[in-house]
């Protein structure tokens, strides 16, 4: 189980995010202004690593731009993780945290794939031990996504993680894409009612 600290990171998540958007294939801007609008965590059976989905809206364009944004936050470097950095940043009771792109951890891709199988709850952001009820689950038929996980693959609105033999996609820009996969996860959203987060492909 995680837990929470109310407490300060420096620099921010939000800031981090901001200065790492812009290198990233599938951001459609140029100078992202963003705010948080929603996400979940997920529990790391070690206690090691946290995992957190962030949503961010980017209203630096013409439209409003909702983004998917999986972090993992780690007290020492992720070995070979150095292309998957986002930056590190100061945790007020933690100390030094390292905070990596969780499409890229292999931590975060085991709690997505046991999220996925229904073997353990999506949990707020907020508080200690406290499933969100929000985060709706549909597990993949016919798709087994147990086995060994491969090298993330960015596209212009998703990263695709080939594990076992099924591809996980993770969408960035969710608000784009149609309800209903078989093996998904959506939560609701601050442009519409419900978005899907993460599909697994089928043939």
């Amino acid at each position: 189980m995680a837990v929470i600290h109310q407490t300060t990171v420096t620099p921010s998540k939000r800031d981090l995010v901001t200065t790492w958007l812009p290198s990233r294939q599938w951001y459609q801007g140029t100078t992202p202004h963003i705010r948080k609008a929603g996400g979940f965590r997920l529990d790391d059976p070690a206690g090691e690593v946290g995992i957190e989905f962030l949503l961010f809206v980017d209203d630096s364009g013409t439209g409003e731009v909702l983004y998917q944004v999986p972090l993992t936050y780690r007290g020492a470097p992720l070995s070979g993780g150095e292309a998957a950095l986002v930056g590190t940043a100061e945790h007020g009771v933690l100390g030094r945290r390292w905070i990596y792109d969780g499409t890229r951890d292999p931590v975060a891709l085991g709690a997505v794939v046991d999220l996925l199988a229904g073997r353990t709850r999506a949990q707020a952001q907020s508080v200690s031990d406290a499933p969100d009820p929000t985060v709706a689950v549909t597990q993949p038929r016919h798709r087994s996504i147990e086995g060994d996980v491969g090298i993330g693959v960015d596209g212009t609105a998703h990263t695709d993680v080939p594990i076992g033999s099924a591809v996980v996609r993770f969408h960035r820009l969710p608000a784009a894409v149609r309800l209903g996969a078989a093996g998904s996860v959506a939560v609701p959203s601050a442009l519409g009612p419900v978005v899907e987060l993460i599909t697994v492909l089928t043939d």
